[in-house]
């Protein structure tokens, strides 16, 4: 990343240099994060989980031990305590109905997140909460009608006419998918402000480790808690900070791929079955997506003249992306940097590397294009051809 000369000219530059947002284009006014309490550190994760599963396994152990390290993850956050395994003791029981249960944590868990997310946002925005004209509420940690969609309005006391959209159980692309549903709203609603929420637990997902079942380890070493909000609109006003403007967006399915990743509800709770060849699969489709997006550019020809936000699914998928794409080392920092903080928050975990983007740009501001990618289910791509304001 370029430092400048020594009197800073490059980056005072980038600092104090704005550009115009494209009329009738929906832009991101604000973004907030939250975050359970309880934080685990890498090293101390494998003695943990081993402990409160009360596994004696002595290989998958070793195993665990093996992926955390793999993984990159530094820290993570979670839901789940001595507290909540205290009163539900059946949790960390194999082959026990537990979905009562971890629905009775998570249900409200995912709220309490959201709306903490949403009020830092809303703070950043500057404007009152009654402002807000539409929600998008992402998740795929909750199960309840009515939805988490309704019980944020209540918590954040919006108007009851705001409109509602719930998007659920899209897993790690549900963020991308977000952005896209709130632009197509802003566009298309002139004077609207949409906040965009996204929250996830792994309670859901918690059990006791089997051979059986591997990917359950892969979980155990890789996914996190927490939650993410974003104020989308076009045309700001004056007083609003516009930091990323939606220009284009699209969605892709791969035909014929939708057992790769697999996840089924069950008594016992959330199952996921990861295939191995998920990193193949998207190497061999990402180029052709990619360039996609890039012809609605601004005549950019070459992918290192864009900046990159892509959910860091692992590093395997963003290590494939890098080397399919030839993209130089540096182009996927802020998605390893929030894979080491948060670990993969699913949905959220987009709006961690866009923080992380956002002040790259303030320092660095040359690359006016980029994408903002993420990969889910289905197998299905999310892309947003972003520009940096």
């Amino acid at each position: 990343m370029p430092q400048g000369d020594s009197n800073g000219s490059s980056k005072q530059h980038a600092a104090t240099t704005k550009r115009v947002p494209t009329p009738g284009k929906a832009t991101i006014l604000a973004i907030g994060k939250s975050f359970p309490s309880q934080i685990i550190p890498q090293e101390c994760l494998v003695e943990g989980y081993i402990r409160d599963t009360k596994c004696v396994d002595a290989d998958v152990k070793e195993k665990l031990e093996r992926l955390c390290k793999n993984t990159t993850v530094k820290t993570r956050y979670t839901v789940m305590s001595k507290e909540i395994l205290d009163k539900y003791p059946e949790l960390a029981t194999e082959g026990t109905p537990t979905i009562r249960q971890k629905l009775e944590v998570a249900n409200p868990a995912v709220v309490e997140m959201a709306t903490k997310a949403s009020l830092a946002c809303i703070k950043e925005w500057g404007r009152p909460a009654q402002d807000i004209t539409h929600i998008v509420y992402v998740s795929s940690s909750e199960i309840r009608l009515p939805g988490g969609d309704l019980y944020l309005a209540n918590e954040l006391g919006l108007k009851n006419d705001v409109g509602r959209v719930m998007l659920y159980f899209l897993g790690c692309y549900g963020g991308v998918t977000g952005l896209r549903v709130a632009k197509d709203i802003a566009e298309n609603n002139p004077g609207s402000r949409v906040l965009l929420t996204t929250s996830e637990t792994t309670i859901l997902g918690f059990r006791p480790p089997n051979k059986a079942r591997p990917y359950d380890l892969v979980g155990a070493a890789l996914f996190g808690d927490g939650a993410a909000a974003a104020i989308v609109g076009a045309n700001p006003l004056k007083q609003e900070s516009p930091f990323m403007e939606l220009n284009y967006a699209v969605q892709q399915f791969l035909p014929d791929t939708h057992g790769v990743i697999d996840g089924r509800l069950s008594e016992e709770g959330i199952n996921f079955k990861l295939g191995r060849d998920l990193p193949q699969k998207i190497e061999a489709n990402i180029e052709e997506f990619c360039k996609k997006l890039l012809a609605k550019s601004n005549n950019i020809k070459e992918f290192n003249d864009l900046f990159w936000a892509v959910h860091p699914g692992g590093p395997a998928i963003l290590n494939k992306l890098e080397s399919t794409l030839k993209l130089s080392s540096d182009k996927l920092e802020c998605s390893r940097k929030a894979l080491m903080d948060y670990g993969n928050v699913s949905s959220n975990t987009i709006f961690y590397v866009m923080e992380y983007m956002r002040e790259h740009l303030k320092e660095d501001g040359r690359e006016e294009w980029g994408l903002g990618l993420a990969f889910g289910p289905g197998i299905t791509f999310e892309g947003i051809l972003l520009r940096s304001l």
